[in-house]
C-alpha cells in the first residue's frame, strides 16, 4: 500500500468514526442547571395562569368573613303632631327606635360551615390545575429534550457526511473512487443539511414552548444554561396494587370530588336552616311633650296632654307560608346525590386512569430497554461491518449510507421512546397524586 492510500485510509476512518449511533454531549454543566426539578419549581413559581386560579382561593377565603356577618341593626326616628288648629300649639311626639333581625336555625353557622367547605373545594381545585400544569410541563421538557437531542445527533451525522465527501474528493484525485460516488456523496450531504436545519427550528421552537408554562422567558430565570435530561427510573411502578389505594387517598380529581360532596353536604344543612322564620324585634321611645287645654278655632274645648314618655318593645314574626314549598330542600338533596355519585365515578375513574398509566409505563420501559439493549446494540454492529467492508472496497457509498440512515432512524425511534418513558412516568404519577419527578 502505497503512502497516499495509507493517509486516505487514516482520513476515512477518522470520517466514519463520526457515524457511531451514540451522540457526544457537553461534559461541562452550567451553574444554573435546567433541569426538570428546577423548571417545575420555577413553574410552579412564576406561572402566570397558576397565579390567576390561586386567585380564587383568596376569594373563597373572604368569603368565610362575609359568611359570618349578621344582619345589620335598623334606626328610625318618627315624628308625629296632632293636626287640630288651636290657639295654642298641640302635642308633636317624637321617638326614635332600633330594630334588628334575629336569625334562627342556626344560619350564620351554616353559612361559615359552607363558605369553609367552599374553600377546601376551591384549594382542591387549584391543586387539580396544578397537576395538570406538571403534565404540560412534563411534556414540554421532554419535548425539548428530545428536539435537542435529534439536533444534535442530525449535527453530528451531517458533519461526518461532509468528512465522506472530503474523503472521496481525495480519492477521486488519486483514482480510488469515480466521479459519480464523490456526486453521490455531495447530494447526500447537501439534502441532509435541510433536515439539520429544520430540526434546529424545531429544537428552539421547543425550548421557547417552556416559557409557556413558565410564566416567563426561559432566558429571564435559566440564562442560556443547556438542558439537563437525566431521567432517574420511577421504581415504585412495578407494584401496581400498591399504587391504587395511593391513588384513592391524594389523587386531585378524588380529593376535589370529596371536597364538592362535602361542600353539598354544608350546603343542603344551610338551605335547611334558612327555611326558618326570622323575627325582628323593636326597641323604641316615644316622647311627648305636655301642652294646657283650651279651644279650637270653632269654640271646641281641647283637653291638656301631660308631658309622658313611652318605652315601646315590638316582635314581628313572618308567617312562612313559602315554606310550605320543599322545592329549595329537594334541589338542595339532589346534589348532595349528585356529588356523591360524581365522587364514586372519580374513585372508579382513579383506578381505570392508574392502571392504564401503568400499563403505558411498563410498555415504554420496555421499549426503552429493548432500544438500549438490542436495536442500538445492532444497529452499532451494523455500521461497523459496513465501514469496514467500505474502508476495504468490498461495500459501496450507498450501502454504506443506507446503513447509515438505518442507524439515524434507530437512534432516533429511541429518543422518542425516551421521551415517551418520561411522559408516561409523570402520567403515572399524577394518576396516584403524586408531584412528578424525573
Amino acid at each position: 500500500m502505497t503512502f497516499k492510500k495509507i493517509a486516505i485510509s487514516q482520513m476515512l476512518i477518522l470520517a466514519l468514526g463520526g457515524l457511531t449511533v451514540h451522540t457526544v454531549r457537553a461534559q461541562n454543566a452550567p451553574a444554573t442547571k435546567l433541569n426538570f426539578k428546577n423548571y417545575l419549581t420555577a413553574v410552579e413559581t412564576n406561572s402566570l395562569e397558576l397565579a390567576a386560579q390561586r386567585e380564587t382561593i383568596v376569594a373563597a377565603e373572604a368569603g368565610v368573613g362575609i359568611a359570618g356577618i349578621r344582619p345589620d341593626p335598623e334606626f328610625t326616628y318618627s315624628a308625629s303632631r296632632e293636626t287640630v288648629s288651636a290657639i295654642h300649639p298641640r302635642p308633636v311626639s317624637r321617638g326614635p327606635s332600633l330594630s334588628m333581625t334575629i336569625e334562627t336555625g342556626g344560619k350564620r353557622d351554616a353559612r361559615i360551615k359552607s363558605a369553609r367547605s367552599n374553600v377546601m373545594l376551591t384549594e382542591a381545585t387549584v391543586a387539580g390545575f396544578k397537576q395538570q400544569l406538571y403534565s404540560d410541563s412534563a411534556i414540554a421538557f421532554a419535548e425539548a429534550c428530545r428536539t435537542r437531542d435529534v439536533l444534535a445527533r442530525k449535527e453530528n451525522t451531517l458533519k461526518a457526511l461532509s468528512d465522506i465527501v472530503r474523503v472521496n474528493e481525495v480519492r477521486r484525485k488519486a483514482g480510488d473512487v469515480g466521479g459519480i460516488e464523490l456526486l453521490q456523496s455531495r447530494v447526500e450531504r447537501d439534502q441532509f443539511q435541510a433536515d439539520v436545519t429544520q430540526s434546529r427550528a424545531d429544537a428552539a421552537s421547543a425550548r421557547l414552548a417552556l416559557s409557556l408554562t413558565l410564566g416567563r422567558r426561559v432566558e429571564d430565570v435559566f440564562g442560556m444554561a443547556a438542558l439537563e435530561c437525566g431521567f432517574t427510573p420511577f421504581e415504585r411502578g412495578n407494584d401496581i396494587e400498591a399504587l391504587i389505594p395511593e391513588a384513592l387517598q391524594s389523587r386531585q380529581d378524588v380529593l376535589i370530588a370529596r371536597a364538592t360532596l362535602e361542600h353539598a353536604r354544608d350546603n343542603a344543612s344551610l338551605t335547611r336552616a334558612n327555611r326558618s322564620a326570622d323575627p325582628t324585634v323593636s326597641l323604641g321611645v316615644t316622647s311627648t311633650r305636655g301642652y294646657p287645654g283650651g279651644f279650637d278655632q270653632g269654640g271646641n274645648a281641647i283637653d291638656g296632654t301631660s308631658r309622658s314618655n313611652v318605652l315601646a318593645l315590638s316582635i314581628s314574626i313572618p308567617i312562612p307560608l313559602s315554606r310550605l314549598n320543599r322545592g329549595d330542600i329537594v334541589q338542595a338533596e339532589s346534589a348532595v346525590t349528585q356529588a356523591m355519585l360524581g365522587l364514586n365515578q372519580s374513585e372508579l375513574k382513579a383506578e381505570s386512569d392508574v392502571r392504564t398509566a401503568h400499563q403505558r409505563f411498563i410498555a415504554a420501559r420496555e421499549n426503552v430497554d429493548h432500544y438500549r439493549k438490542d436495536v442500538l446494540v445492532n444497529a452499532n454492529r451494523m455500521l461497523d461491518g459496513i465501514r469496514l467492508s467500505y474502508r476495504n472496497g468490498a461495500a459501496s457509498l450507498l450501502e454504506l449510507l443506507a446503513a447509515q440512515r438505518s442507524a439515524d432512524e434507530a437512534y432516533l425511534a429511541y429518543l422518542q421512546s425516551e421521551a415517551d418513558m418520561a411522559t408516561a412516568t409523570v402520567q403515572l404519577q399524577l394518576a396516584i397524586g403524586e408531584q412528578p419527578s424525573l
